[in-house]
């Protein structure tokens, strides 16, 4: 099994490739809204550095959001466009299930958060259960105070922070919110983790994997098109 898994959702970016047993390369950037641009040279460079080829794969792994409009359409379009080429199952995973899946067990809840533009979230809460982090509910749009009001228990808090999001934090802690920032190795999203998630998926193969079935998460943002 050789499987690429590819994350354009944001502006963090992530490559990696997986032989089934071990991750074999990753890579992981932030870009300037450039993702047209730098996706396809770096799969390119990364597979050159393995000594692969496109005909080598056997499946590909992509971020279906949520997150930005445009980051979201570079992704999945180019992994669409390969899987169909290469006749290769594709399994699109949630962005904020590929966190999750990146986080040791805390005694408490987990918070994900990725950025959604003009002040928002997009917030997604989990907990523990056998032995990894399973969804409790659906990702919701929202605002770093609204988030820190709405806490009901212990909480871990992980994914993208940004300035205004490490203010509201600080004032939820002082305030006594129990919510804790996670370290930061853990808070990056990486498709190593996408790798793992899908190729579980694969294992399972409790759902096809059609490109033509892969559909991504939009969430309205500032870079997404007027209506």
């Amino acid at each position: 099994m050789m499987l690429l898994a590819i994350d354009t959702a944001t502006q963090i970016m992530s490559l990696a490739l997986h032989d089934g047993r071990k991750l074999l390369a990753e890579q992981t950037w932030h870009t300037a809204n450039n993702h047209t641009i730098e996706l396809a040279p770096a799969i390119q460079a990364m597979l050159e550095r393995c000594e692969l080829k496109f005909t080598d794969l056997n499946a590909l792994a992509v971020s279906i959001g949520p997150g930005s409009y445009s980051g979201l359409r570079v992704g999945v379009a180019l992994a669409k466009g390969l899987a169909s080429a290469y006749s290769l199952p594709l399994v699109g995973v949630s962005t904020l299930d590929t966190i999750a899946a990146g986080q040791p067990y805390y005694q408490g809840g987990l918070i994900v958060v990725i950025q959604a533009g003009r002040g928002r979230i997009i917030v997604a809460r989990y907990q523990w259960r056998k032995g990894r982090w399973g969804s409790r509910g659906e990702p919701q749009l929202m605002e770093w105070d609204s988030l820190f009001a709405s806490v009901d228990g212990t909480a871990y808090l992980t994914g993208e922070i940004n300035d205004d999001g490490y203010d509201a934090l600080a004032r939820a802690e002082a305030s006594g919110v129990p919510v804790t920032l996670v370290p930061s190795a853990y808070r990056l999203r990486r498709a190593g983790f996408l790798a793992e998630e899908a190729l579980s998926r694969l294992k399972d193969g409790k759902a096809g994997f059609e490109a033509a079935k892969v559909v991504p998460i939009y969430v309205k943002t500032q870079d997404s098109p007027e209506p």
